[in-house]
């Protein structure tokens, strides 16, 4: 069993390293430190978090500032040993049957041999007998080919990946000798101080107002009773670019709240999960949180539950 592992590349040290990664990530300065330790000490790492909380985010930049590849892999039941080792190309078998010069390298012999990072997105996901073959090459940095030969990692290759804790559907649970190569690190949702700062640098959105009523429509989706999932920032960020170009529309005569609204339900409502047992819909649940979100603040206005969407406060 192989135990010693390659540090980080370069001369610079982790710390500079660090800042000129973080620029690249909005908050998440804790994650973003245990994630480069742990890969500058050549250690393999499991993110286990919900949707939109930065885990991707975080490796790119990492291997953007390494200057090595970031090879995505989604987990699924046809990610096969074959599909992420590699294939022979069929037609110059038949021509030349088999050879190295013939062989089409998967995404772990790819990010083997150029040293890349390998992310495989919803590990749970993934069929047991492929990660088994992850999980050698894990140990030993090598991977065998039948008829290519031995496949040696370059020192900056890593094997990282991702799990959602919320979804059990199409899953499969992980084993003990699974979770026993990784490193794992826990990941939430950011506040909303942090989400609001990653709508306006992703929607270049000037409108503090807007940002903030996004920002608090989508939070409120994860906390609201009926739901078994609520939605990433990704809405926030999809539900703020809407609501711009629908006023750029000139559609809604001044009416803020109705514009926010429709944006509301066409970014919001895919992201959600009505939960089983509840009588609702997506969009009676996004309306709810809107209507209490604009009209049911202390001291504020109130609004007949009855009446038109199209009522102003």
């Amino acid at each position: 069993m192989t135990t010693t592992r390659p540090s980080a590349p370069g001369p610079r040290s982790t710390g500079a390293r660090r800042d000129d990664i973080a620029r690249s990530v909005v908050g998440r300065r804790r994650e973003l430190d245990l994630v480069l330790a742990a890969v500058s000490a050549g250690r393999d790492i499991m993110l286990e978090g919900p949707p939109g909380t930065s885990k991707s985010t975080m490796l790119r930049a990492i291997t953007a500032n390494w200057g090595v590849p970031f090879v995505l892999v989604e987990g699924n039941a046809e990610l096969t040993p074959a599909r992420l080792v590699g294939h022979h190309n069929p037609a110059r078998v038949l021509r030349e049957d088999y050879s190295p010069d013939n062989f089409v390298p998967g995404p772990l012999v790819e990010s083997m041999q150029s040293g890349g990072f390998l992310y495989i997105e919803e590990l749970n996901r993934a069929p047991e007998d492929t990660l088994n073959v992850l999980l050698a090459a894990m140990a030993e940095r090598e991977v065998a080919v039948p008829r290519v030969g031995l496949i040696t990692a370059l020192p900056t290759f890593r094997v990282l990946a991702s799990m959602n804790p919320f979804d059990d559907v199409g899953t499969a649970r992980i084993s003990d000798s699974v979770y026993d190569r990784w490193c794992r690190l826990a990941i939430g949702y950011q506040d909303g101080a942090e989400e609001a700062d990653i709508v306006a640098v992703r929607t270049g959105s000037v409108d503090a107002a807007l940002v903030a009523d996004a920002v608090a429509l989508t939070r409120a989706t994860r906390s609201h009773p009926d739901l078994r999932r609520g939605s990433s920032v990704r809405g926030a960020i999809d539900l703020a670019a809407i609501a711009v170009e629908l006023e750029g529309l000139g559609s809604y005569d001044g009416d803020r709240p109705r514009r926010i609204l429709d944006a509301a339900l066409l970014a919001l409502s895919a992201r959600i999960g009505v939960d089983e047992a509840a009588d609702t819909t997506p969009e009676a649940v996004i309306t709810q949180i809107w209507e209490d979100h604009f009209f049911s603040r202390p001291g504020g206005p109130r609004r007949d539950p009855t009446a038109s969407t199209s009522t102003t406060p």
